[in-house]
């Protein structure tokens, strides 16, 4: 299998030569070990998956630090982070920069470690699955915000996607751009792993019950998150089912989009919408076998939209940027007394709201963005250019501040 060049190797390598720690989080088989090892060939490894190993970092912190001396990389881990006590004592008594690089796939959980032991002295970053721009070798770095300088320095690097439909029904892990990787036992071998390695020690439940629960929860994604209706459908309580969705999102399967609220909006549904980080994944939990079937399906509109949201997010993670408080949606009654409204994606940056629709079309309307007027009534915010991401061949404006732009434009 050949190396597909990370869009965000010079990230990685500007925070471990500033950070005497730095973390990788993301999802299991995203190629967090596999970057690390091609960019920082020097590091000596050490894999928390292996039981013998932990066992040492355990028992004996020291011994197990000097066995394998720096600069170190430590894969994992989370499944044994009692090791950060003795890390933090180093790195306290040292102003030696990248000596430790760590790596997870349960960052919410591994950072709870970090802020107890490394606060303030590790660098955080999340490493997703392949992006478009990725696999097809596109030369552009800056997150998706659409303005218009956006705009045109992504024209000078505009590539064209041949069938979109097939990258949304193969997934984004690294792994199935080897030829020879047959899509069905990727996906059947990735939830047994995930089960086996990630949930195993997480959940007070048999795999069949967490499998069912996760194609419940795939079926839904680019939904807003009904925590009862998961709950009927599986046949457990609702408690849990919270509990069960926070593993997927901790581990990387899933991520919940935030509703966007104002005190000048005061008829905001507060709901989050819930996707899978990954559509390859959704499509093999809900038997979506094809692509051409899944373009052809009732659920070709929400996978759309997943794909889409996942794609801007990789943009963020690329340049190494939490988007936790920049990206949000809105759905609610305050442009009218009846019925709802909803924006996909309200973009926040620099005092500037941009919303963003997420149309499964080649024909947008500027009636498509009817709500993004809602946004005006936020005092101590502008609305910035408005967009409608969807199949469209080239870039079209519909007003003066809202243009419609093909997915090559993320």
């Amino acid at each position: 299998m050949s190396y597909i060049e990370r869009a965000i190797t010079n990230v990685l390598i500007d925070r471990v030569s500033s950070s005497k720690c730095l973390l990788l989080t993301g999802a299991r088989q995203v190629g967090k070990s596999t970057i690390i090892k091609h960019v920082f060939p020097d590091y000596n490894i050490a894999n928390f998956d292996d039981r013998l190993t932990r066992l040492q970092a355990r028992e004996e912190p020291r011994l197990f630090l000097l066995n394998n001396p720096r600069p170190l990389f430590i894969d994992e881990v989370q499944k044994e982070s009692s090791i950060l006590e003795e890390i933090k004592l180093i790195v306290d008594g040292s102003d030696t920069r990248g000596d430790f690089i760590l790596s997870g796939s349960q960052k919410l959980e591994l950072m709870k470690g970090m802020s107890e032991s490394l606060a303030g002295r590790i660098s955080i970053v999340e490493l997703t699955g392949l992006s478009l721009r990725e696999i097809n070798e596109v030369p552009f770095y800056s997150h998706f915000v659409p303005t218009e300088e956006y705009i045109r320095e992504r024209e000078k690097a505009i590539v064209g996607y041949s069938d979109i439909w097939e990258f949304i029904h193969r997934g984004s892990y690294p792994e199935l751009y080897d030829i020879d990787r047959d899509w069905q036992d990727f996906y059947s071998s990735y939830v047994s792993t995930y089960l086996e390695r990630d949930i195993n020690e997480l959940i007070a439940a048999d795999s069949l019950t967490f499998t069912k629960f996760m194609t419940s929860v795939a079926a839904r994604t680019g939904e807003m998150l009904n925590y009862a209706s998961i709950a009927s459908e599986v046949g457990v309580s609702e408690p849990t089912i919270k509990t069960w969705i926070s593993i997927l999102e901790r581990t990387g399967i899933v991520y919940i989009l935030q509703p966007y609220s104002s005190s000048a909006l005061n008829r905001v549904i507060r709901t989050p919408k819930i996707y899978f980080r990954d559509t390859g994944l959704a499509c093999y939990l809900t038997r979506w076998l094809t692509a051409e079937a899944l373009k052809n399906s009732a659920v070709a509109g929400n996978m759309f939209e997943t794909f889409v949201v996942s794609e801007i997010l990789k943009t963020y993670s690329n340049e190494g940027r939490d988007y936790r408080f920049n990206i949000f949606y809105y759905r609610g009654k305050d442009k009218r007394a009846s019925g709802e409204n909803e924006i996909d994606l309200v973009i926040e940056e620099n005092g500037m709201l941009y919303p963003v629709e997420i149309k499964m079309t080649g024909n947008p309307k500027s009636n498509m963005a009817s709500a993004n007027q809602i946004l005006d009534k936020i005092p101590d915010k502008k609305r910035g250019m408005g967009v409608i991401l969807c199949m469209i061949d080239r870039k079209t404006y519909l007003r003066d501040n809202l243009v419609a732009l093909p997915i090559e434009y993320i």
